[in-house]
């Protein structure tokens, strides 16, 4: 294999937390080929940014050369994952289950190449979903230690509110998945986050119990920014990765708003810049920072979204915030424009309104709960009463004061602004 590992990769990025036989598998990631994987669980019709960390790591190994599986668990979810999870998760019927599976499996082909048998899309609901309970317990149950199951993180932290039965062999059934895998696809690597661990290692014991084979796990940290806050959530709520579920524009924006400290790490792990690139990017300050922060949300958003939709949305926040273009000196290998490019504000939200709607005037309360700024009227009155409502740049001196067409620009728009962040555009329909 020609160039770094993919074990070099991974860990300069900063993707690596834990390693079983860290040694073994660093120097056979060096000079073989391997099939590796990571579940995903379908307890949603879309990924979120959550997900990000463990779907860059298999991009990053096919890049190297290597096979990545993605599973989704499709049979698993009907169980429910108690990791991390300090009350049992909804149950879910078969039918939604499958339905946001095949949702999922749509959503990676963004970021794998699933062509030419590089990479598989596999459900494990093919397998578990016709167990024999009986044998499965017989053959599989017996392998495992019930001490040693309590033992683990997953379970320990719900046993003060109660463990269900069912969850309980939720971490059986992921072992078992390791094995099926390993036996039927060669697949000798489980990756996956830092509170999958333990059910990581019991895969490994299981496995290597039943074929023999040496395997290995490897977890990735669980993020939070810098300001302790969870990856993906906003004021509007999670950050999804279906363009239908947040739109580009918006995704764009939760880059951008990176905080300072977060930029270089968020380089190394959300986008494929080279690391030599992205180091330089700590000598940053001011300006250039905040120029390494729009190369951030354009490459993240082009890995998600694709080319068109990123330059669309780097159009909206040119117009929008004044974006300079970056010089060709900082992040050479990006694609992100470097030149003024044309008024393109297409990312942008919209809310449309009638003629007759703004010569009547609308108040801006009732404006800003429309254009989904504000989740009711009362938060609505509440922001622009405290000043944190604009008007194509003025700031709105009261919230019932009249937004109405002697507001429409030369283009017969109006640009409405919640604090700092949060912009939407009227248009007249």
């Amino acid at each position: 294999m020609n160039g770094k590992s993919a074990y070099d990769v991974l860990h300069e990025r900063g993707f690596i937390e834990q390693i079983t036989d860290e040694e073994p598998l660093r120097d056979l990631l060096g000079r073989e080929t391997i099939t590796c994987y990571i579940g995903f669980d379908p307890t949603a019709a879309s990924l979120h940014i959550g997900s990000l960390v463990p779907i860059m790591s298999l991009v990053h190994m096919q890049q190297c050369g290597h096979k990545p599986i993605a599973l989704v668990g499709g049979g698993t979810a009907l169980i429910g994952d108690p990791s991390g999870k300090t009350e049992m998760r909804r149950i879910m019927t078969r039918d939604e289950i499958d339905m946001n599976a095949e949702a999922i499996k749509k959503q990676l082909s963004q970021y794998l190449d699933f062509g030419g048998n590089n990479a598989l899309l596999l459900n494990n609901a093919d397998w578990l979903a016709d167990l024999n309970y009986v044998e499965f317990l017989r053959d599989i149950g017996s392998c495992f230690s019930v001490n040693r199951m309590l033992a683990a993180e997953s379970y320990r932290m719900r046993l003060e509110k109660g463990l269900n039965f069912i969850e309980f062999n939720y971490m059986l059934l992921q072992s078992y998945d390791f094995y099926y895998l390993c036996k039927n696809y060669g697949c000798i690597l489980q990756m996956g986050g830092n509170d999958q661990w333990g059910n990581i290692v019991a895969g490994i014991d299981l496995t290597r119990r039943l074929e023999g084979k040496k395997i290995y796990g490897m977890t990735f940290p669980l993020l939070t920014t810098s300001q302790g806050h969870k990856m993906g959530k906003t004021e509007k709520g999670t950050v999804w990765l279906d363009a239908g579920l947040t739109t580009p524009y918006d995704y764009f924006q939760y880059w951008i708003n990176t905080e300072d400290l977060d930029v270089v790490k968020f380089l190394a792990l959300f986008t494929l810049l080279p690391m030599e690139e992205v180091r330089e990017a700590e000598k940053l300050s001011d300006a250039e920072l905040n120029m390494a922060k729009a190369v951030l949300a354009f490459e993240a958003t082009r890995i998600t979204h694709g080319q068109d939709e990123a330059v669309a949305a780097w159009g909206a926040a040119v117009n929008t915030f004044g974006l300079k273009p970056i010089p060709s000196s900082l992040f050479p290998s990006s694609a992100i424009p470097r030149t003024d490019i044309s008024r393109d504000i297409s990312a942008m939200p919209v809310v449309e309104k009638t003629r007759e709607e703004l010569a009547a005037g609308i108040p801006a309360f009732e404006l800003f709960y429309a254009a989904d700024l504000c989740a009711t009227k009362s938060e609505a009155r509440r922001v622009l009463s405290q000043g944190g409502g604009y008007v194509n740049g003025q700031q709105i001196r009261t919230f019932d004061e009249k937004i109405g067409v002697d507001h429409l620009n030369n283009d017969g728009e109006i640009l409405l602004r919640k604090g700092k962040k949060r912009h939407v555009m009227v248009r007249v329909s």
